[in-house]
């Protein structure tokens, strides 16, 4: 086994460093002892240069094929730049030579990551505490800096929370580890230490914010929007924490207070065109167009492909019962974004206030076909069929559109109604029961489409109940 690495001053390790960039830009050959280029590897990969470090990396092997620790440095670096096979193909051949070193399993165990197999690198991080317990600590910073860069959060947790029992003063460990169940949505103990972090640096807006957006997912607004208001008032450039509380305020339809915090945010950052798109939102739905309109037309001066302000400014076309000018704006948003179904469906219905009834099916259906829980859209496909008398045409195609879907709310409660209106009273009551099963809160959508005067009993006694 070689003697433990030397590591050199900082004067001597930015030494080594120009004298090899010397050697590069001079195009020659010079020679480094192991030291020198154990200096410059370890440089060019905590300075995130793998290629250099690489080319380092290769050059000391050449001159130093013997040495171990160049070894496992290359391998170090290949990781670096994604070459996972070559590097483990290159621990297994020293793992035989270097048994008690903790490095040489860390670095398997990561290339074993890459390649997907965390079983295997698990085993391997394991390995690296057991061969040397002086070092648990910095292993398992180690490790959970590796878990964390591959995204296995949840193999990553473990780890953690040793590292938090050897280092109990170190809060910083709390974030990564509230981070880490924010990040496999195990919401109640991210808040907890996100909490737990916040006792010991209250004034972290960062944590303030994580925690806001938790809260938001969630649905705890109220406490969402207190967590983003301790952030901007320890960060008031916290543009993220205002942009999310904006957008709480707009969801929950308090939108006069949604407009003054989008305006806070445009002080922050005045070319934030999705600012201005939710505030023109938010200032159509308060009633001024006038606003709203200013404020699309700015975000398209930032972003004339941004879909949303597009359509947006459809729906206040068709508001002012401008039909040409909203289908213009509607089909340009779907030019630029065809996996919205909220942009097919008012397109749909902008063609059906302009009289057009197949083009405006057709559009409903392609909207369906992105969202088949949408009941809104299923309810306007009803209105349709029965105001232009198609039930006869819709019932075989809905019935083979519902063997795809499956027995969703929204396509049973429209089959219900059309087989009520064509007199078939128990295929109408079997479909009613599967979407009432399914979710009987739905039905004020549809409610429109069951007249009282054609409702079965059994189907108002399945309704009661």
């Amino acid at each position: 086994m070689e003697e433990d690495r030397f590591y050199s001053s900082e004067e001597e390790i930015l030494q080594a460093v120009q004298k090899f960039e010397l050697m590069r830009k001079n195009n020659e050959r010079c020679f480094f002892d192991v030291i020198e280029f154990e200096s410059i590897i370890d440089y060019y990969i905590e300075s995130n240069n793998p290629a250099k470090a690489f080319e380092a990396a290769d050059l000391a092997a050449e001159q130093h094929p013997n040495s171990i620790s160049i070894k496992l440095l290359k391998a170090k670096a290949l990781l670096d730049k994604g070459r996972a096979v070559e590097a483990l193909s290159l621990l297994k051949k020293l793992e035989s030579i270097e048994t008690g070193n903790y490095e040489l399993y860390i670095a398997k165990g990561t290339a074993l990551g890459m390649l997907g197999n965390i079983n295997g690198a698990l085993k391997m991080f394991d390995k690296a505490l057991a061969v040397d317990s002086d070092e648990a600590e910095d292993i398992l910073c180690a490790i959970t800096c590796v878990l964390q860069n591959l995204n296995f959060y949840r193999q990553m947790i473990p780890y953690m929370h040793q590292l938090v029992e050897l280092a109990p003063g170190d809060c910083a460990l709390l974030y990564d580890l509230a981070f880490a169940y924010e990040k496999i949505d195990d919401y109640e103990n991210s808040i907890k230490y996100y909490l737990e972090y916040l006792e010991e640096d209250p004034f972290s807006d960062s944590a303030w914010y994580n925690l806001g957006v938790i809260y938001n997912k969630l649905d705890m607004y109220e406490k969402a929007m207190e967590a983003y208001d301790f952030a901007i008032a320890i960060n008031p450039q916290n543009t993220f924490a205002l942009f999310n509380k904006g957008n709480i305020l707009n969801d929950i339809e308090r939108y006069h207070e949604a407009i003054e915090i989008y305006h806070e945010c445009l002080e922050n950052e005045p070319d934030s065109f999705e600012a201005m798109t939710y505030l023109a939102e938010c200032y159509e739905k308060t009633g001024d167009f006038a606003m709203s309109w200013k404020y699309y037309q700015e975000a398209l001066d930032f972003a004339p492909d941004c879909a949303d302000t597009w359509f947006g400014l459809g729906i206040l076309a068709m508001n002012s019962d401008n039909i040409e000018d909203s289908l213009l704006y509607f089909h340009k948003a779907v030019s630029l974004d065809d996996e919205t179904p909220e942009y097919w469906h008012l397109m749909g219905q902008a063609h059906l206030k302009n009289g057009e009834i197949k083009v405006a099916l057709k559009y409903f259906c392609e909207a369906l076909k992105l969202n088949a829980y949408c009941s809104e859209i299923w309810a306007d496909t009803g209105r349709v069929i029965l105001n232009e008398n198609l039930i006869g045409k819709a019932i075989p195609y809905l019935e083979k559109a519902s063997k795809v879907t499956g027995d969703i709310p929204g396509i049973n409660y429209l089959l219900a109604s059309l087989y009520l209106h064509a007199g078939l009273h128990g295929k109408a009551y079997r479909h009613f029961m599967l979407a009432v099963s399914a979710d009987r809160d739905e039905f004020p959508e549809f409610e429109d489409l069951f007249p009282p005067y054609i409702m079965t009993a059994e189907m108002q006694e399945l309704l009661a109940r």
